[in-house]
């Protein structure tokens, strides 16, 4: 385990580093200029030049690079160029929101998948199974943002049952219920984002578990369907999930940036959308970079999650 964590961390600065350079270069080479925004009908054009010198923005692409790289080993991701704040203390304000909705939806949707998934494959070709297929469909097919928009239709607009944006409402700032409330469609939307391609998956690997020799000796021995689908079944199922689970973290990330804008929750993702809208280049390596980390560690804890999951798995030593 010890030897697992110091490899992934000695390829984890490589990784970063050409992370950074990449989407350095990509953010500079967008269309558009920060400094539009400063500029006014009044303005000489060496003002606006006295602008561009003060935003480090009449620097060589490569000096402007080691320049950000070397604040960012010391600690210090810029100023946005359009808040005019420290970008880590924007991100320390919008990190638990995102977090938060993305943990909970991750947890649902693992909670939801799994009953539903051994349901499926138990009942193959039946209508139990028809119905969770057409389900798991839609989810796959539906985009998310069309999807949040129906929520907010029908329980905002229509219904009135919940709030349709935002993270918490004025004058109740300190309570939680409140918080909740707010989370709730944010959060089935991106549940269901992730629940279909989970569903699907553990139905397949029920299906091929339930047609192993040892469910044929369970049943031999008298065991019922229930205990050798949850007791024996299950083991096996789950560790394809948490592979799954690895490798659709970047897809809850994106989704949650999905989610963020369409619900208006003050998150990460919604002051990722702001900051490109911008130009705010700070900001915008800043998210990235903690984007692709976040990435990153979704994948080591599926490693982990593997191993202790089944000890039998030495190849990662």
């Amino acid at each position: 385990m010890n030897n697992l964590l110091f490899r992934r961390l000695l390829q984890l600065l490589p990784m970063l580093l050409f992370i950074s350079l990449v989407s350095f270069l990509l953010v500079k080479l967008a269309p558009g200029d920060p400094v539009q925004a400063y500029i006014t009908p009044r303005m000489s054009p060496d003002d606006i030049e006295r602008i561009r010198q003060s935003m480090g923005l009449d620097q060589p692409l490569p000096v402007q690079y080691l320049l950000w790289l070397k604040n960012l080993l010391q600690g210090d991701l810029g100023y946005s160029l359009i808040y005019h704040r420290p970008v880590l203390t924007m991100i320390a304000e919008r990190i638990p929101a995102t977090l938060g909705l993305m943990g909970a939806s991750l947890l649902l949707a693992i909670l939801l998948a799994i009953p539903l998934g051994l349901l499926a494959g138990a009942f193959k070709h039946r209508w139990l199974d028809h119905v969770l297929n057409l389900f798991a469909y839609v989810g796959i097919s539906v985009p998310i943002f069309w999807f949040g928009i129906l929520l907010i239709t029908v329980f905002s607009v229509q219904l009135n049952w919940l709030p349709s944006m935002g993270m918490r409402t004025i004058g109740l700032e300190d309570g939680w219920l409140d918080v909740v409330r707010h989370g709730i469609l944010p959060c089935i939307a991106l549940t269901f984002y992730n629940l279909s391609s989970y569903v699907r998956y553990i139905r397949s690997n029920t299906i091929s578990q339930l047609s192993a020799d040892y469910v044929q000796t369970q049943l031999a021995y008298g065991a019922t369907r229930s205990t050798i689908l949850f007791r024996h079944v299950l083991k096996n199922v789950l560790l394809p999930v948490i592979t799954l689970f690895g490798l659709s973290f970047g897809e809850l990330i994106a989704g949650a940036y999905v989610t963020e804008s369409v619900f208006s929750w003050p998150g990460m993702g919604l002051l990722g959308i702001q900051a490109i809208t911008s130009l705010d280049y700070p900001l915008i390596m800043a998210i990235i970079l903690l984007s692709s980390l976040m990435l990153i560690a979704g994948n080591l804890l599926a490693d982990l999650l593997y191993r202790v999951a089944d000890p039998r798995i030495k190849a990662l030593r």
